[in-house]
């Protein structure tokens, strides 16, 4: 075998990518998935409170702009949101963006999503409470303010943990949505890897697919036990 045949083997080699290499990379692009994640919760969670509170309006304007917002929100794809958060400022307002704009734009559009999914549990949560509440607590003297926080609010919470779990799932997954803009979270590096020449290949996916398991996994075990711990209500 000649030299030069030698030699595109040689390059070849020298640029495969060790199973621990990947895993390094992947570990490192999680925290971007993390990010998304946390910043999404600390947004959408209270949000989705002063949201459901707008749709309880008795101010009918607010109350219209409000169930317009949940509609939209809910009745379009997060990836459709995600470009217009992306590009709308620029395209339509004109505005001078930071050059971290793609990563600030993702979590805006997941905090307005979400908080429209979350407004509608927290309906759920609430409405569910027997209205007998409202009148013991009017008979102990509280006023709606003091009603709300001290006997409706912790009883919904309580009520409504099993599917904001599973919506904090699902936001663990669609943090893949955000290559739709070019952020370069887990999954999204981990289909780049696989399709580049000298990678593991398959095993990239499956190793993201793990790194999602663990963390949802680990999501589900702190919310069961936060569930076990407002268990007094019941």
């Amino acid at each position: 075998m000649t030299v030069s045949a030698i030699a595109p083997l040689l390059l070849s080699a020298a640029k495969q990518m060790s199973i621990p290499t990947m895993l390094l990379e992947l570990t490192e692009a999680f925290g971007t998935t993390l990010l998304i994640f946390v910043f999404t919760l600390l947004g959408a969670l209270p949000l989705g409170m002063i949201v459901y509170f707008g749709k309880k309006s008795r101010i009918a304007p607010i109350r219209w702009f409000v169930n317009g917002y949940i509609s939209v929100m809910r009745g379009t794809p997060l990836m459709l949101q995600l470009i217009v958060v992306y590009f709308a400022p620029n395209l339509v307002f004109h505005m001078s963006l930071p050059s971290n704009w793609r990563m600030i734009a993702v979590v805006i559009a997941f905090i307005i999503n979400y908080s429209a999914y979350f407004a509608e549990i927290y309906r759920a949560g609430i409405e569910s409470i027997p209205v007998g509440q409202y009148e013991a607590a009017q008979v102990l003297g509280y006023n709606k303010a003091q009603t709300f926080f001290k006997i409706i609010l912790p009883q919904m919470i309580k009520r409504v943990i099993p599917p904001v779990t599973n919506e904090i799932i699902t936001l663990v997954k669609d943090t893949s949505l955000s290559s739709a803009i070019a952020v370069m979270e887990m999954f999204t590096l981990a289909k780049k890897i696989a399709n580049s020449p000298g990678s593991p290949g398959m095993i990239t996916l499956f190793a993201a697919g793990v790194f999602y398991y663990v963390f949802n996994y680990l999501v589900a075990f702190v919310m069961r036990r936060i569930e076990k711990r407002l268990n007094y209500f019941e």
